[in-house]
């Protein structure tokens, strides 16, 4: 069952709530919701995380975290799914977005010539910046979608199939004591 591969993988409550860093939210992380494991909470952490994995911003995690309290999200999956996006996944992730960001602009994509230097990153900011997070906003809109409605019918899918085994050992049960009396 996904709840239990989650629960195995995932901090428990009172494991994230003795972090003394963490004391300052006070008695937002109590709320159970932030740490139930089912459907629609779950659904919710892949669309909080995965949007915010794709966004170019810094303290991705912190964004995603109060996204997941205003959510009703489970709060260690939404902060988990953000690190999609590490040092390694960044410059494919986020060069796939500018392209699709120049695409939507009708824009060329412009080569790759960095240059640390204040009039690079000034003359530069605008012609890469805009298409970037244009093309950030529209994958991580559509990639989100998609990862909330998977989780839901992959959920969904699980449910039907426990109750049909469920069901068919029943009628086993049901044909065996048939049998015996």
């Amino acid at each position: 069952m996904p709840k239990k591969f989650m629960k195995r993988y995932l901090p428990s409550p009172e494991k994230v709530k003795d972090m003394k860093s963490l004391h300052f939210l006070g008695d937002i992380l109590h709320e159970p919701n932030l740490w139930h494991i089912n459907r629609h909470s779950v659904a919710r952490a892949f669309l909080v995380g995965i949007w915010f994995c794709f966004i170019p911003m810094p303290f991705q995690m912190v964004a995603a975290a109060f996204f997941a309290i205003w959510f009703n999200a489970n709060l260690p999956l939404s902060v988990v799914l953000v690190w999609i996006s590490n040092p390694i996944t960044m410059p494919p992730l986020f060069y796939f977005n500018y392209k699709i960001g120049a695409l939507a602009l009708n824009r060329p994509v412009l080569d790759f010539d960095f240059e640390l230097s204040w009039s690079w990153i000034s003359h530069r900011l605008v012609d890469i910046g805009v298409p970037l997070y244009l093309g950030s906003l529209i994958v991580a809109t559509i990639c989100a979608c998609l990862a909330y409605l998977v989780i839901q019918y992959l959920w969904r899918r699980k449910i039907r199939s426990d109750w049909h085994i469920r069901q068919s050992e029943r009628c086993k049960r049901r044909r065996s004591s048939d049998q015996t009396s």
